[in-house]
């Protein structure tokens, strides 16, 4: 009897995918302290990931994954969030980047998924390093920082400036297995300390043009990959969809510090004679108005941020272009959304009191992260915020959309 491709193979149903995520939800806020102090998420919590299957969600059928999108994916990361920002932020990096992956020639496919169709990649966007033309591809150099969950990665996928013939170069990522970097374990930070986000360190590696990826092709949503992967998914803009395994993590942290908040504040009186002792928190209306306002700060955001993956796929499923309105309204509504989230967690992290600062609360560490989180560039209101303007006003727009 013939053994079923990996194509063939059927995925679970969302509702399964999301409940196994809520599962190790619970294990990453149990574990969220000692994840903190470690500086990584462990292998055990990325075993159980994999065991999971949640790292197929964007993975290509040809290599046993699950084609199923962004809007799951966007799900399945908050959720792992709400648990522990760290452990949703590594898990996302981790998911989104099998997209990227799809999005290379079928030869770099082949070489990362046929021994171990569970690799995942870490990535260092930033071109940082310096490349040289060598024959059948290139030498690369440099340091790479903020690369988050490098320590379970199997490759990294790190930006760089390509030379082209004439002398010229242009932006573009190349993907490297372990063996060909190592890691400087520089991550010591107030927020997301968990992450593992360290500096990958190369020197001298030889990287095939079948590994290399302009920043073009990905902008416009062609990848060589979307010639083997069919799927509308692949051909959708990068800088339309990717940016939300950043501010996806944040939804979670603001579904997180909300539900610890209101578990917190349920069975809990005051102590302070100045603010009301011996009262119930929950009767106070400055604690029910910050409830109301993390509340509905968190649907806002989660609502454009659904709405943008609908219509961003549709449009690719559809054979129209994703233009440039679309992509700049993407982008606003990334960082736009993330200041929502941000001020979820602010209402509710100043309504705590004192009893929240200890390091084992999560709305203290769900605040230092979603804190961290925004301050990522991509995720940066003021820089885009002023580039949608330019994009407004006609003018030139300094970004990357």
């Amino acid at each position: 009897m013939a053994m079923p491709s990996l194509s063939d193979v059927q995925s679970p149903d969302v509702a399964t995918l999301l409940e196994r995520a809520r599962t190790i939800a619970g294990v990453a806020r149990e574990r969220a302290l000692e994840t903190e102090k470690a500086r990584h998420v462990s292998a055990e919590l990325i075993g159980m990931m994999r065991d999971a299957d949640l790292f197929k969600i964007m993975q290509p059928r040809a290599y046993g994954g699950y084609e199923l999108g962004y809007d799951v994916f966007l799900e399945a990361v908050a959720t792992i969030a709400s648990g522990d920002g760290s452990t949703g932020w590594v898990y996302s990096l981790g998911a989104v980047h099998q997209w990227l992956i799809a999005c290379y020639p079928e030869e770099a496919q082949h070489e990362v998924w046929d021994k171990d169709p569970g690799a995942i990649a870490a990535v260092s966007y930033a071109p940082t390093g310096k490349a040289v033309a060598a024959p059948g591809g290139y030498r690369i150099s440099g340091r790479w920082s903020f690369a988050s969950g490098c320590d379970n990665a199997s490759w990294g996928i790190l930006g760089g400036m390509i030379p082209i013939e004439g002398g010229g170069v242009k932006p573009g990522f190349f993907l490297l297995p372990k063996a060909d970097y190592t890691i400087d374990d520089d991550w010591f930070t107030m927020g997301l300390c968990g992450t593992g986000s360290k500096t990958i360190v190369v020197n001298d590696a030889f990287v095939p043009s079948y590994r290399v990826g302009t920043f073009a092709d990905l902008l416009t949503g062609q990848g060589p990959g979307t010639k083997v992967n069919t799927n509308p998914l692949y051909r959708q803009p990068m800088l339309a969809v990717v940016p939300n395994c950043l501010s996806g993590p944040a939804l979670g942290m603001a579904r997180g510090a909300l539900q610890a908040f209101t578990e917190q504040v349920s069975g809990r009186t005051t102590r302070g004679a100045v603010a009301g002792g011996n009262n119930r928190m929950a009767e106070f209306a400055t604690v029910q108005m910050r409830v109301a306002e993390a509340t509905a700060s968190i649907d806002a955001a989660q609502l454009m941020m659904h709405r943008d993956l609908r219509e961003t796929f549709e449009a690719v499923e559809q054979g129209r272009q994703v233009d440039v309105p679309m992509r700049m309204r993407n982008r606003l509504t990334h960082t736009f959304s993330t200041r929502l989230l941000t001020q979820a967690v602010d209402a509710v992290f100043l309504a705590a009191g004192g009893s929240a600062l200890g390091l084992q609360h999560p709305v203290q560490r769900f605040w230092r992260d979603i804190h961290a989180a925004s301050s990522h560039i991509s995720l940066n209101w003021d820089a885009v915020g002023a580039m949608y303007g330019q994009h407004v006003f006609g003018l030139e727009p300094k970004g990357q959309y």
